[in-house]
């Protein structure tokens, strides 16, 4: 079963913003990246999108969170990725969303939307219905 994988820090921003999706309704699971080193590593069995927020003012060396980038060494996980979905904040400016783009390029995945802090709405109702149509396509592609 295909999922969403994600990233949220004690804000919950990201963690919200992914409930909001209603991803069983579509089929899909949600598993969350762990914040703290001393919980149990998340190892996925299924092929996901990442949803990860942007941190620091965006710069490359620190954009990406280090849990993430902890998830993404593993080269079991790593393989499962298909799509990358970023958060961040506008005050960022150029650097806006800068993991997505981080994170696409390093895993050669598509950097499928971005959103700020918790998303709108109409976030939510795109990203539900772009999830929809990837996972969909994905399906239809010969392995």
């Amino acid at each position: 079963m295909a999922s969403v994988v994600y990233f949220s820090s004690v804000s919950d921003n990201t963690h919200r913003f992914v409930q909001r999706l209603g991803l069983a309704e579509l089929g899909l699971t949600a598993h969350r990246i762990p914040l703290r080193p001393s919980e149990p590593r998340l190892s996925v069995e299924a092929p996901y999108v990442l949803v990860v927020p942007t941190y620091g003012s965006g710069d490359e060396g620190g954009a990406v969170p280090r849990q993430v980038v902890k998830f993404l060494n593993d080269a079991h996980n790593r393989s499962l990725i298909r799509g990358v979905i970023a958060a961040g904040n506008t005050n960022f400016g150029s650097t806006y969303c800068a993991a997505g783009d981080i994170v696409a390029a390093k895993c050669g995945v598509p950097y499928l939307y971005a959103f700020e802090l918790l998303g709108t709405a109409e976030d939510v109702r795109r990203v539900r219905d772009g999830l929809g149509r990837f996972w969909q396509r994905q399906s239809q592609v010969p392995a």
